[in-house]
C-alpha cells in the first residue's frame, strides 16, 4: 500500500500525531486512544499557538463578500463562546440544541460547548417546529441556540419542553430571549483546559440524531474520542494536506458536517470554507470553486447529478486535486462526468452518524467506479450473515465492524435512550452491524447493495435497489430514480422505479418501454423494472437521502 502523506501535514497535535503513527506502522491493529481529549483545546488553541493560519473562509451567499478567520480568532472566540455559556448556566454535561445556518457563530458555539463539556445537538435548519420538540424532550435539553428564522418554532412549542431554561438567539434581536451577538462580546476569550475541566475521550461530547430513512431519528452520542478519530477521514479518505482549501457541501445540522466542516481537515490543519448560501445555486457553486482555489471538494450525490447535467466546460474547476462523495453510493455515469470535466475521480466512501469513514476509496489503489473502496486501516471490516460468519466473496451480506479490545475508534457505544441507557441491539457476535448490505470481491473491494430493509427479494433472486438506480441513471431521460420492491402475488415482489425525469423529457408509454429495455442490457434482464412511475421529486429526508419506505407505503 502507498503511504499516506503525513510527513507533509506537520505540525499537528500530538494526539493526532500519535494516532496516525499507529495507523501509519500497524494498520492492522486496533488504536489505542488518549485517556483525555478535548478537540477544542488539544486541536484548535494547539493550531492557534504553534501553525496560527487561516482555519476557515466565511463566504456570504452572493459569493461577494469573503472573509478569513483564522485558528487564533477561532481560538479567543470560542473561548468568548464558552465564558458566555457558562454565565447564562449552561454547564458540563447539559444538552444544547444549536441550530444554525453557515455562519462563524455556529463554529465559535460548537467548539465553545467542546471546551466546556455541553453536549451539543447541531439540528438541521429544515428542522419543524415537532422536530425540534422531539430532541429537545429526548434528552432534557436546557438550552438552544438558535437564528432568528427559528424562534418562531420555539414559541410554539415551549409549553411542551418543560426543560429548556435558556433561549439563545443568534443574529437578532428577539424579546425574552438573551441576544448571542451582544452578550458574548462582554465575555473574556481566556479560557484553559484546567478553567473547563479535563474532558476524557470517553466522555459524551455531542449527540446527532440519525436521518430517519426507515424510522423515526435515533440519537447517537458522540465522545470526545470520536473527533480525534476523524484523522481517519482527514488523512485518508479526504486527503487533507495543510495548505488544502477544502470545502464540504453540507447543512451544519448533519453528521457530516462533524467530518468535514468541524472535525477531519482541521485535525490535519486544513483551510475549511464556510458557505452562508441557504438554496443551492449550482453555477455560483461551480464559480466558488476557483474564486476560492479550492483544492479538495466533497459533496452528496445529490450535487454531483445535478453538475453532470450542466455543462461544466464552462467552469474553471482546474484547482480541483482531490473529490469526494459521501451521503449514498455514486453512480458510475455520473462518477465519469465529473472525472471527464475535472480530471479528478470522486472517491466514494463509507461511514454512518453512528461512525467515521470506514470504507474508502484512497490514493493507496485504483478506484473502480461504483465501489465504495476498501476498508480504512485501523477497521476490519467484514461482510457477514446473520449469525456473524464472514460470507464468500461476492455474496451479499451485512457490513459490520469487528469489536476489538480497544475498541474501534469513532465507533458509537449503542442508541442513546431516555435515562442516559444505551440501546446495543446492534452490537451481536463481536460484531457491529451497520444495517446495510453488501458484496466484498476478492481484492477487498466492497460494493454497496442497500440498506437491509431496502434489498428486492423477486422470483428468488436478491436484487440491489441501488444497482437497478444506476443503470437507469445511465439512461439520457433520466434525472433521478429510486427503487423498491413492490409485493407480487407470483414473484414475492418486483422491481418498481420511481423516476424523475431531465427537464424536457415526458413520461409515456413508449419511454417506459424504452427505459426498461435499457435496463435490460445495462444489467441482468431480471433486474429491470416491471413497473415505471414518473415523480416531480422523491421524497427524501433532511439530509437528503431517499426514503423508500415512503415509496414502498405509496406502492
Amino acid at each position: 500500500m502507498k503511504e499516506t502523506p503525513l510527513n507533509n501535514l506537520t505540525p499537528l497535535c500530538p494526539a493526532v500525531t500519535h494516532l496516525l503513527d499507529q495507523v501509519r506502522m500497524h494498520p492492522d491493529a486496533s488504536i489505542a486512544m488518549p485517556t483525555q481529549f478535548n478537540f477544542g483545546f488539544d486541536v484548535i488553541d494547539f493550531a492557534a499557538m504553534h501553525a496560527d493560519k487561516t482555519a476557515f473562509i466565511a463566504v456570504s451567499s452572493d459569493g461577494e463578500s469573503i472573509t478569513p478567520y483564522s485558528f487564533s480568532e477561532l481560538s479567543s472566540r470560542s473561548n468568548k463562546a464558552a465564558n458566555f455559556l457558562r454565565s447564562i448556566g449552561t454547564k458540563r454535561g447539559d444538552f444544547a440544541v444549536v441550530i444554525l445556518p453557515r455562519v462563524p457563530a455556529w463554529y465559535e458555539i460548537i467548539v465553545g460547548c467542546i471546551k466546556l463539556g455541553v453536549v451539543s445537538m447541531p439540528g438541521t435548519n429544515l428542522l419543524t417546529a415537532r422536530d425540534i420538540a422531539f430532541r429537545v424532550n429526548k434528552t432534557n435539553a436546557n438550552t438552544i441556540i438558535v437564528s432568528a428564522e427559528h424562534v418562531a418554532k420555539i414559541q410554539q412549542i415551549r409549553h411542551e419542553c418543560p426543560t429548556l431554561t435558556h433561549f439563545v438567539v443568534v443574529g437578532d434581536h428577539v424579546d425574552g430571549w438573551t441576544i448571542y451577538d451582544v452578550d458574548v462580546l462582554n465575555h473574556s476569550a481566556e479560557l484553559t483546559a484546567v478553567d473547563a475541566g479535563a474532558s476524557r475521550s470517553d466522555d459524551m461530547m455531542m449527540a446527532y440524531f440519525t436521518s430517519g430513512t426507515t424510522s423515526h431519528p435515533k440519537l447517537v452520542p458522540r465522545n470526545h474520542g470520536y473527533a480525534l478519530a476523524h484523522a481517519l477521514t482527514g488523512a485518508f479518505w479526504l486527503d487533507q494536506h495543510r495548505d488544502d482549501v477544502h470545502w464540504t457541501l453540507s447543512d451544519t445540522g448533519w453528521a457530516k458536517a462533524a467530518w468535514g466542516m468541524l472535525f477531519a481537515p482541521w485535525l490535519l490543519n486544513s483551510t475549511m470554507i464556510l458557505y452562508d448560501g441557504a438554496e443551492f445555486d449550482p453555477s455560483l457553486h461551480l464559480q466558488l470553486i476557483k474564486k476560492l482555489s479550492v483544492t479538495t471538494f466533497c459533496a452528496p450525490p445529490t450535487i454531483f447529478r445535478i453538475f453532470a447535467q450542466m455543462n461544466l466546460a464552462d467552469y474553471d474547476l482546474s484547482s480541483i486535486r482531490h473529490t469526494v462523495g459521501a451521503g449514498e453510493p455514486l453512480n458510475p455515469e455520473v462518477i465519469r462526468v465529473w472525472q471527464q470535466a475535472t480530471g479528478t475521480i470522486i472517491h466514494d466512501g463509507y461511514g454512518q452518524t453512528e461512525t467515521v469513514n470506514i470504507v474508502a476509496n484512497t490514493k493507496a489503489f485504483e478506484v473502480r467506479p461504483g465501489s465504495m473502496g476498501k476498508a480504512v486501516p485501523g477497521f476490519d471490516i467484514q461482510i457477514i450473515d446473520d449469525d456473524g460468519s464472514i460470507v464468500a466473496d461476492d455474496q451479499m451480506g451485512h457490513i459490520a465492524i469487528r469489536l476489538t479490545d480497544p475498541a474501534p475508534v469513532g465507533l458509537f457505544n449503542g442508541y442513546y435512550n431516555h435515562g442516559g441507557q444505551l440501546d446495543r441491539s446492534s452490537f451481536r457476535h463481536g460484531w457491529y452491524f451497520t444495517g446495510d448490505t453488501a458484496t466484498r470481491d476478492a481484492q477487498g473491494y466492497i460494493w454497496f447493495v442497500g440498506r437491509a430493509d431496502d434489498v428486492i427479494s423477486s422470483a428468488g433472486y436478491r436484487i440491489s435497489p441501488f444497482e437497478v438506480e444506476s443503470a437507469l441513471l445511465e439512461h439520457p431521460n433520466v434525472a433521478e430514480s429510486a427503487v423498491i420492491g413492490k409485493p407480487d402475488d407470483v414473484r414475492g415482489h418486483i422491481v418498481k422505479a420511481f423516476v424523475v425525469l431531465t427537464e424536457g423529457s415526458h413520461g409515456s408509454d413508449e419511454l417506459t418501454k424504452d427505459i426498461q429495455n435499457f435496463v435490460k442490457e445495462v444489467t441482468a434482464p431480471y433486474k429491470y423494472p416491471r413497473e415505471i412511475e414518473y415523480l416531480d421529486s422523491l421524497p427524501k429526508t433532511i439530509s437528503g437521502k431517499i426514503r423508500r419506505v415512503e415509496l414502498r407505503e405509496q406502492g
